[in-house]
C-alpha cells in the first residue's frame, strides 16, 4: 500500500493500481449499479484530456514535458491496456466527478512514472493543477459523451447499412413473387415479397438518416467551458485550441459551443440521440416481428419464407425451428426502449445551472449503441441474408386472397366481384377459379390483368 493525502485526509491505496486517493474513496461510495462507467465515456474523457494538455501546452500554460507526459499516457490508455483501472460504479456524483477524478489519478501516474517519478508523486504530475488544468467536470463529461456517441454511431451506422444491403439483395431476389398483401391481418390486395422487404430496407435507410441527422447535433461542444459554460479561468484560445486538437486526433469536426451556459446545462441533443436510436429499435422491431409471422409454421401458419435454422426450438418436440434470432432481437430492441425512457427521464432533470444525471445519460446511451450494433449484425448475418421464400406458398396466397377482388373491379365492376368475394367465402373457391367457371375472363386476360397489378412497381 502507499499512503496518499486529499483535503479530507490520507487514505491507503494500492500499490499495484494506478488510480488515486479520489478513486477509493468512490469505490467506497459508489456500488449500486454494481457496474463500471463504459470504457467508450472513459477513453472520451482521456481524448479531452489529451487536447487540453496540447492547448495548455500551447498557451505556455503548462511544461512541455509534463504536456508530453500526459499525451502519451493517454496514447497508452486509448490502447486498452490499462481498461482495469476505471471501476467506478454508473451510479456516483450527478456530474460524474468520480469518473473524471479516476481519469486524471490514471493520466497523472503513468505520466509520473514516464517522467521519472513513481505512482502517487503529485508533485512531478498533479491529477488536479496538470491532467485538469482549465477544465470542469461538468464541461468534460458531456463532451466525452458527445464524442463517444458520435464514434459509436459511426459503428452503428457502418452495421446498419450492411443490414440495408442485405434487404435490398432480397428485394431483388424476390422481385418477381407474387403473395397476397395484409392489413388488419386481413386479405388485402396483393403485392410483391420483394416489395415487402424492400419497404423494410427503406425503413432502416430513413431510421440511418436519423441517426446521423442526431449525431450532427452533438458536433458542439462544451469542454473549456468550467463548471458553468463561461470558461472562467481559461484564456479566451482555450477552448478552440482544444477543439482543434481534438480534431486533429479523431479526424471528426467538433465545433466550439455557440452558448457554454446552454450546452452545459441542457442534454436534450443526447435526447434526441436515444430518441432516434430507440426509433431504429421500433422499426427492427416490426420488421423482425414480420419476419416470425410471415415465417409462422411452417404448416399451419403463414409459412411464406423461411428464416435460417440457428438452433433446435424444443427440448420436447422434435425437428421444431423457432425464429431465435427474430426473438433475440426483439428482447434487445424493447431493452433499447428502456434505455431511451431512462435518458429521456434524466434530461429533464437538470437544475439551474447543471444536469446532475450525465453519468446514467451517457451509460445508456453506450448501452444502446452496443446493443442495436450487435443487434444489426446478427439479423444480417444469421437471419435476413440465410432467407429462402416458400414461391408454392406464396403463390397460393396470392390466388386465394379476398384482396384480388380490388384488381378485378376495373374490369367486373364492384357490384360483381362484391358478389364474387361472397360466394367464394361460402365455397371455398377462389376469385380466380370463379371467374374462370364462370367464364368472365379467359385465362390468358385473367392473368395478364394479374400480371399488369405489379407492373409499377416491377420495373
Amino acid at each position: 500500500m502507499r499512503i496518499e493525502k486529499d483535503s479530507m485526509g490520507e487514505k491507503a491505496v494500492p500499490d499495484g493500481t494506478w488510480y488515486g486517493i479520489h478513486t477509493c474513496r468512490s469505490l467506497e461510495n459508489f456500488n449500486v449499479a454494481g457496474e463500471a462507467m463504459p470504457i467508450a465515456i472513459v477513453h472520451a474523457i482521456v481524448r479531452m484530456k489529451a487536447a487540453c494538455a496540447t492547448a495548455n501546452h500551447r498557451l505556455g500554460l503548462l511544461e512541455k514535458n509534463i504536456a508530453d507526459g500526459i499525451t502519451t499516457a493517454c496514447r497508452k490508455i486509448l490502447d486498452g491496456e490499462y481498461d482495469d483501472q476505471f471501476p467506478i460504479d454508473i451510479f456516483q456524483a450527478g456530474s460524474g466527478t468520480s469518473t473524471q477524478m479516476n481519469v486524471n489519478e490514471v493520466i497523472a501516474n503513468l505520466a509520473a512514472v514516464q517522467l521519472g517519478g513513481k505512482a502517487g508523486d503529485r508533485g512531478r504530475v498533479h491529477p488536479n493543477d496538470h491532467v485538469n488544468k482549465g477544465q470542469s467536470t461538468n464541461n468534460v463529461f458531456p463532451s466525452a459523451i458527445r464524442l463517444a456517441s458520435v464514434l459509436l454511431n459511426q459503428t452503428l451506422v457502418a452495421a446498419l447499412d450492411r443490414l440495408i444491403k442485405s434487404f435490398n439483395e432480397k428485394r431483388k431476389q424476390f422481385a418477381t413473387i407474387a403473395k397476397s398483401g395484409r392489413t388488419h391481418l386481413q386479405d388485402a390486395v396483393p403485392i410483391t415479397l420483394g416489395q415487402e422487404f424492400g419497404g423494410y430496407a427503406r425503413a432502416l435507410t430513413k431510421a440511418r438518416l436519423r441517426l446521423q441527422a442526431a449525431a450532427g447535433n452533438l458536433l458542439e461542444i462544451g469542454v473549456g467551458g468550467n463548471a458553468v459554460g463561461t470558461g472562467i479561468n481559461t484564456k479566451p484560445a482555450f477552448r478552440s485550441m482544444i477543439v482543434e486538437a481534438l480534431n486533429k486526433a479523431t479526424g471528426i469536426s467538433f465545433q466550439v459551443a455557440q452558448d457554454g451556459i446552454e450546452i452545459t446545462q441542457f442534454m436534450t441533443d443526447m435526447g434526441q440521440m436515444s430518441t432516434a436510436l430507440k426509433l431504429l429499435a421500433l422499426d427492427l422491431l416490426k420488421i423482425t416481428n414480420d419476419l416470425r409471422l410471415l415465417a409462422s409454421g411452417p404448416n399451419t401458419g403463414l409459412g411464406e419464407i423461411r428464416l435460417p435454422a440457428v438452433e433446435p426450438g424444443s427440448s420436447i418436440m422434435p425437428g421444431k425451428i423457432n425464429p431465435s434470432i427474430c426473438e433475440a432481437a426483439n428482447m434487445a430492441c424493447v431493452q433499447v426502449v428502456g434505455d431511451d425512457a431512462a435518458v429521456a427521464m434524466a434530461c429533464g432533470l437538470g437544475q439551474l445551472e447543471l444536469n446532475t444525471h450525465m453519468p446514467l445519460i451517457g451509460a445508456n446511451l453506450v448501452k444502446a449503441f452496443g446493443t442495436l450494433t450487435r443487434t444489426c449484425t446478427m439479423l444480417d448475418e444469421k437471419c435476413i441474408r440465410g432467407i429462402d421464400a416458400r414461391e408454392d406458398v406464396c403463390r397460393r396466397h396470392f390466388e386465394g386472397s379476398a384482396g384480388l377482388a380490388t384488381i378485378l373491379n376495373p374490369a367486373l365492376g364492384y357490384d360483381r366481384v362484391a358478389a364474387l368475394v361472397k360466394e367464394g367465402l361460402a365455397s371455398g373457391k377462389n376469385l380466380k377459379t370463379l371467374v374462370l367457371e364462370k367464364k368472365l375472363m379467359d385465362e390468358t386476360a385473367l392473368d395478364q390483368l394479374l400480371e399488369k397489378a405489379f407492373e409499377p412497381n416491377l420495373k
